[in-house]
């Protein structure tokens, strides 16, 4: 072979390598299925109850104020064998509170959970209250814990004879460990033969790409999605473990998640967030600033001497109204969101005429995405 004839030969060889050579993908939001998905029956239910803190250093309920209060203080003395019928209670160091908690899931009988104190009364702070036993209830009124011990607060109140401070809430408080489990749930995972995904932003090509994902992973078809909230599994019969062990597999597994073109507008705050897929085509856009001032300045009329008039006093109001009008500015096709950030950017308005400026936008069919306004 000349030397000629090796040249050509190699420079054949480059050139099909670069065809064959792999395409570095672009970058993609992605996330395990665990962290974007619910597992259906695997979830916390909400408890409260009513109970009494008492120990408080005088900041309690006013039992003239709040009749709940003594109506409880009395009942539970009672059943402690205190009779206290017909007396006329005057103690400030006890408060009535509502007491909530989550029972998380799989929960046995005998495990500890936190549990959150709210004054109900008015009572000025908690600190240094202790709980008394409160049954905690679920939604069908049955007692799923009992909670007690000793309220923590985030905040303080210290006040004086002719000041006070109040940091933080000092009205509600914690108890760690405060809840004692007394009833569990009857839920077991492990024999369940099929279950739902459900997505925690639902997304029909999300929803189709975990199915995906886990029918090429275990090999055989046994996800399929419902709709863009929903992917059902069903166990298949070859499958070496129960249902919590598919799902040990199958969570790990990371996908590219996908979400609608979407500008969310918080009008009170003047806080705007959009997609990484919010489009505009090319659009003029000019604002002006209207601003108007009014001034008073009233005026004292004085009556002439030795005579019969008053002094009064004459009103004047001077308005002035400033118009500040900008020129025509161009915004661009974009096709990325920092090309859209960038020409927004460059109109050099706040984010409060940018909230307008959006939706004028949207209304004019420029804007290839949804608004959301909270």
């Amino acid at each position: 072979m000349t030397h000629r004839a090796l040249k050509q030969a190699l420079a054949a060889i480059l050139a099909i390598g670069t065809l064959i050579a792999p395409v570095t993908p672009s970058y993609a939001a992605t996330a395990r299925i665990k962290d974007i998905v619910n597992i259906e029956g695997v979830r916390e239910n909400q408890l409260v109850g009513y109970g009494l803190v008492v120990g408080l250093a005088g900041t309690g309920d006013s039992l003239n104020n709040s009749p709940f209060t003594k109506q409880s203080l009395q009942a539970m003395l009672e059943r402690l064998g205190v009779n206290t019928a017909g007396e006329n209670m005057r103690t400030a160091n006890v408060a009535a509170v509502m007491v909530t908690a989550n029972l998380p899931p799989f929960a046995t009988q005998g495990s500890r959970l936190d549990v959150n104190v709210a004054a109900l009364g008015d009572s000025s702070s908690l600190q240094g209250g202790t709980l008394l036993v409160t049954p905690l209830l679920g939604a069908d009124g049955e007692v799923y814990a009992i909670a007690q011990g000793s309220v923590t607060i985030n905040g303080f109140l210290a006040e004086g004879d002719a000041a006070s401070i109040v940091s933080g809430v000092p009205t509600t408080g914690r108890i760690s460990s405060g809840g004692l489990i007394e009833r569990e749930i009857g839920f077991v995972l492990g024999a369940q033969r099929e279950l739902r995904l459900a997505l925690k932003n639902p997304d029909l090509t999300t929803s189709r790409r975990i199915a995906l994902s886990i029918n090429d992973f275990i090999g055989v078809p046994c996800a399929t999605p419902e709709d863009g909230s929903t992917v059902r599994i069903v166990l298949p019969h070859n499958f070496n473990g129960n249902i919590v062990d598919l799902l040990t597999d199958v969570e790990q597994l990371v996908i590219e998640t996908d979400q609608p073109a979407k500008i969310v507008i918080d009008e009170n705050s003047g806080i705007i967030v959009m997609g990484k897929d919010v489009r505009v085509s090319t659009v003029a856009v000019a604002q002006s600033n209207l601003t108007v001032t009014v001034a008073e300045t009233p005026g004292v009329s004085q009556p002439e001497p030795f005579s019969d008039g008053e002094t009064v006093v004459v009103p004047r109001t001077d308005l002035n109204v400033d118009i500040v009008n900008s020129d025509l500015a161009l915004v661009r096709e974009s096709v990325s969101l920092q090309e859209l950030v960038d020409g927004l950017n460059a109109l050099g308005i706040s984010p409060r005429d940018l909230i307008a400026i959006l939706q004028a936008i949207k209304a004019s069919g420029a804007l290839q995405a949804d608004i959301e306004v909270l």
